[in-house]
This record gives structure tokens, sequence and C-alpha cells, in this order.
């Protein structure tokens, strides 16, 4: 199912639409609705499309980054999320606004959304999530039906004759919303008379309009209950609904209205003067490929290339803060397409529901977000570096993982083991001590002073081998080394024959955020092998992991593991 339900009739194809974007675009469609992953003859099924066909799309996708090609298998990868952070930063919304839901958040101890409208469905453009055992949440750029949230009432207010009216079609074409994959079907006993239904949504929206706060009271899902209120523009139109998201072991609707209607109402209030008054914001350069890239890949790969899919993908990546809004020439220009081409691409594009235009101004819609971003946006850090590391770990044949500092300690969140007689036996939630491992030195050495000092203060520094470096001060110095350096070298210190070398993972901040290593038995390399063939593969590979990383994280929380 497409992630974008059908309104009404189809318009007809533009005669200049571009085929080939089409069908890369539903490709990518067809694996965000499938969680991120299907194999390439299920792609070949479900597009309808011929194998050949498929095959050339997704080498074209994986030469950009935007998948992952294992064998017969195609996953969605980090950088496609450069296409979704385009709509978003040009939106604002997140950045504005964004800090003051996870403040809210966190004063009520539940989760927090913002949606903006989409067609007759609302899209997440925000979630400031709260992590318990039974979590409520959604994830960025998930599309739900309007009639089965607390936003929708709050949105479909401002829709006209002609909306209601693809409203009813939609519904009565898909009574179960199968094309809202982010939501489970409606069971039988909970399928309603499209004229019974329509009546009590538009009570509903009637009612939030007179009210200025919509409920969904388990419709959604049993147990899930929200209360929305409109955040609006200086202009006075909606800008996007806050929700506050709850569960009824927690809330029945109504007391999440009366616990939380004042302080959410308050929040918004924060929100709608940050809409007021935003702080202006430069221009920034596009981050995608261009023509030229485009034009070299396809001279060096050949029909194997879909040129055209690549260009399309630019001009959505064109977009970004400060570039809200762009005419032909501004895009061409950006892009380094010529004019012609800049135009068909948009067409095809406005066609599909992904560009929206005024005048010679061309902007994109909230349907971006379908192109992979909820999957994507749901990775942890140990997802996202897990396939680099099995790459490193494929070209130098030894172990690879990737920890983060937990107390004194180091924990293993992923790592990638080389089948050898002899190798290193450790799992994922492993922890050793930090002073005495090169991921412990390589986080150590990125702490505050005040924390660093805290730390050598308090530590269990017992050596685990006669080589353990031990004493605060002597420590603290080689910690001085290690993050002017950037890198860490131990050897036999936690183990007799266990020699590693670690870097930091910082993420978009430039804070140190993981720390990934290669360990072998000193039998393998000396340190000179390590420090020249395992030092700069093991520098590049945390390079392309904090790559996928700041485009992950842009607008979407990466949790370690």
């Amino acid at each position: 199912m497409s992630t974008m339900p059908t309104l009404s009739a189809e318009p007809a194809e533009p005669a200049e639409a571009v085929a080939p974007l089409m069908r890369g675009i539903d490709v990518l469609l067809r694996l965000t609705d499938a969680g991120g992953t299907l194999s390439l003859s299920e792609l070949a099924r479900a597009t309808g499309l011929a194998r050949s066909t498929v095959d050339r799309i997704c080498a074209t996708l994986a030469h950009m980054g935007c998948l992952r090609l294992d064998g017969r298998d195609a996953t969605l990868a980090p950088p496609l999320m450069a296409v979704g952070n385009a709509y978003l930063g040009a939106l604002r919304l997140p950045a504005l606004l964004g800090p003051r839901a996870e403040r809210l958040a966190d004063e009520l101890d539940e989760s927090v959304s913002l949606a903006v409208p989409d067609g007759d469905g609302i899209r997440f453009i925000h979630q400031a999530t709260r992590r318990r055992a039974m979590s409520l949440s959604f994830r960025i750029g998930d599309l739900l039906p309007a009639e089965r949230t607390a936003p929708g009432p709050l949105f479909a207010g401002a829709w006209d004759e002609d909306m209601w009216q693809r409203w009813r079609a939609r519904r009565a074409a898909d009574p179960e919303d199968h094309g809202f994959p982010a939501v489970p079907p409606r069971q039988e006993t909970e399928k309603s008379e499209p004229t019974s239904e329509s009546e009590s949504f538009e009570e509903r929206v009637a009612q939030a309009g007179a009210t200025g706060w919509a409920l969904d009271d388990q419709l959604i899902e049993p147990g899930l209950v929200a209360l929305a209120v409109p955040v609006r523009g200086p202009g006075g139109d909606v800008a996007c609904v806050a929700s506050v998201v709850s569960h009824t072991s927690r809330h029945t609707a109504a007391s999440l209205r009366e616990a939380m209607l004042g302080r959410l109402r308050n929040a918004v209030t924060e929100m709608e003067e940050a809409l007021r008054y935003p702080a202006p914001v430069a221009s920034t350069p596009a981050p995608g490929p261009d023509a030229a890239w485009a034009a070299e890949a396809k001279q060096r790969l050949g029909r194997d290339f879909v040129e055209s899919l690549a260009r399309g993908l630019a001009v959505l990546t064109v977009f970004g803060p400060g570039r809200a809004e762009l005419n032909l020439t501004g895009i061409a220009a950006a892009t380094g397409l010529a004019r012609a081409t800049a135009r068909r691409a948009l067409i095809t594009l406005e066609h599909l529901g992904y560009v929206a235009s005024r005048g010679r101004g061309f902007w994109l819609t909230p349907r971006v977000l379908a192109l992979g971003f909820p999957p994507l946006s749901h990775l942890t850090l140990a997802e996202i570096a897990t396939p680099h590391m099995r790459a490193l770990s494929a070209e130098l044949h030894d172990s690879v993982s990737l920890t983060v500092l937990d107390g004194d300690d180091i924990r293993y969140t992923a790592r990638v083991a080389t089948s050898r007689v002899m190798s290193v036996n450790i799992s994922v939630g492993t922890r050793f001590p930090a002073f005495a491992t090169s991921m412990g030195r390589v986080l150590l050495a990125d702490l505050a002073p005040a924390k660093r000092a805290a730390f050598l203060a308090r530590a269990d520094l017992t050596p685990l081998t006669p080589r353990t470096v031990t004493g605060a001060d002597r420590l603290g110095a080689l910690l001085d080394d290690v993050r002017d350096q950037g890198h860490a070298l131990v050897d036999g210190e936690l183990e007799e024959g266990l020699r590693s070398v670690a870097v930091p993972v910082r993420d978009l901040a430039g804070q140190v955020v993981a720390a990934v290593n290669v360990a072998t038995h000193s039998s393998r390399r000396d340190l000179a092998r390590v420090m020249d063939e395992v030092l700069p593969a093991l520098l590049a590979t945390a390079a392309r992991i904090e790559a996928d990383l700041h485009v992950a994280g842009r607008f979407a929380r990466i949790p370690a593991a």
C-alpha cells in the first residue's frame, strides 16, 4: 500500500512527467511501508515493475547512499533522511517548537507530539517520547487518518466541501484504513457505516472548533488517549497541533483533559510566541548530490544508474532553512540542472504531491516525509553503526565494537565479531571498567574537566593486568593525550595479549556519544601495524558512522541502543 491513501480519482499523469523518477519514488514508498527492508523480488511484486528495473533503481539509490544492498535485500539507509530533513528544515517548526515540546514532555512525564495536516490525514513532525515499559509514540513522518486522532478535528475545521468529499470517498474506498500503515487496521467490530461516522467526525470537528481542543479516546488503538491544542501562527492560521499522549493505565480521556489542558495551553502560548518572533535564519546550501555528481555517476556506471531519479531527489534536497520557497531559476542554479530538466522534475514531484506551487514559487509538502523518514527516524546509534562496522571487520578480519559510557564502565551496544579459532569473545551488554579500555579512554577524555576529575577521584583503578595504567595523575595525563590525538591504544591492560585501538564517534553538536574500536590478539599485529593498518581504516569508518548519525540526528533523537 502507498503511504498516502487515495482520496479520489488520481489526476492524469502530465505529459512531461519523468517516469523513472516516479518509479524510483514508488520503490522508496514500498520500502517505507514495509518498515525499511524488502527483498528485490518482493519489491518487483509490490511495484509491478520488472526485476531488472527494480535492480537499476536500487543500484542507483545504493550508489547515492540512500539504501544498502545486502544479498537479495534492499534496506533504507540514513542518507535518505536528507530529503525529509529538507522539508523539516524549511518548515522550521521542529527547530522553533521542538525544545518547548521536550520541556513539556519532561514536565508532564507524558509523550508530546507536533503534527501538521497532510490531505485528510495528519503527519507527525516532532516526537518528545517518554521511555518506559509501555511506550506510546509514533515516528516522525507517520501518517494517520484525521478521524482517528486528536489533531484531526482541529485541522478539519478548515476543510472546504471538496475536502470533505475527498475524505468521504477515502473512507468508503478504504474502510479498514489499510492505506495508513502506521495505525492498526480497524477491526470488524469497529467498522461503522460511512454516514454515521461522518456525522460523528463532523460533531467532533464542531466541538473542537467551539472549545479549542480535541480528544482521541482510544480511536487509534485500545488504551491510547490523547489531548490536542492548535498552535497558531502570526496570521491566526493553525501552523501545527501539539498533543499529549498517554495510556488508560495512567489516564482516562476525561482525566487527561482535566490534568493536562491548562499546562498544554500554557506551552502552546509559548510556542505561538516563538512563531511570532522567530530568529532570522541564513540560507543554507543544498546538501544533496548535484547535477555534476549525477552526470559523473551516470558516465561511470552506465545504464545501472538512473540519472533522472538522482536529479529528482536533488531537487527535493535543495530546500531547507532560509530556502522554504524557491523559484525555478533558483532550483536550477542550486542543483546545477538545466531549467528544462528542473522543470520536468518539479512537474513530476508536484503531480505526486511532494511539491506545491503558487505563482512562480515552489515548496515541499509534508508528504516528503513518506520517503523513508518514519522507519529511519527510529534507528538507534547501534543500528546506524553496525553496517559500517561489519564492512570494517570484513576488511581487517578482526572484531569491531561500539560502546557508550555507563557510569564508570563502558557498555557494549554493538559488536561484529570475526570468525577465528582464537577471537575476542564479548557480547552486547558486556561492561568493563572504562579506565582500562581503549574505548573507555576515548569516552573519558571527552568529559568536562569537573566530571573527569570526579571520575578519577572515585573510580576503582585496581590494575587488571601487570600492564594496566593506574594512578589518577598518570591516567589523567594519558586522557589528555587521547583527547589531543583523537584515538586511544591499549595493549594488554584489560587482558594479557589483547590489543585494541579506539576512536570517538561525535554527534551533530560535536559531542562524543560513543567509541568504536578494533580488538585483536597481540600475535596478529604489532603496535606499528595497528597504527599503520588499523587506525586509518578505523578513522574512516568512524567518519562514515558520524555522517549517517548527523543526517539521522538532525531532527530525530537517536538512542544509543
